[in-house]
């Protein structure tokens, strides 16, 4: 067989895309490579954002805005006065954006009017909390970006 300019770019070329396919399927197939979807309903979700939309307005008509730090313990979430254990209830969620696996979600459990989250369950990085919590009959959402 003769080798010419040809004959090096036809098989440059198969060798190029042999590449490209053997990294596709390695991404593909490879468990550590996994690429989690932000919410799985995500239509479902978007019809109700709306909702979502005047929860997180009501926060304005606290006494004082929702604050939160770290601390020694791990994560402290301060709420105004007005909103303790004994008439709130719902939920906290947070959400783990580089590993669905790390994601949780447990009930809203007052101290007082502070939230703490415990260090063990928090690893370093970013995390998204979401609060959903009914006070009085008015439905409030609060969200937060952290690095933790």
């Amino acid at each position: 067989m003769k080798w010419n300019w040809g004959t090096g770019i036809v098989l440059g070329m198969i060798g190029f895309i042999a590449f490209i396919m053997f990294m596709v399927i390695t991404m593909l197939t490879d468990s550590d490579y996994d690429h989690d979807l932000v919410t799985e309903n995500y239509y479902a979700k978007e019809m109700a954002y709306q909702d979502e939309i005047d929860q997180e307005k009501r926060l304005e008509s606290l006494s004082k805005k929702i604050n939160g730090k770290r601390t020694k313990e791990g994560w402290l979430i301060e709420f105004p006065e007005e909103i303790n254990e004994i008439n709130s209830s719902g939920t906290v969620f947070l959400y783990r954006p580089s590993n669905q696996k790390l994601d949780i979600q447990f009930d809203l459990k007052l101290s007082g009017s502070h939230l703490l989250i415990p260090d063990n369950k928090l690893v370093d990085g970013r995390w998204n909390i979401t609060i959903e919590w009914t006070t009085k009959d008015n439905d409030y959402l609060y969200k937060e970006s952290i690095l933790y």
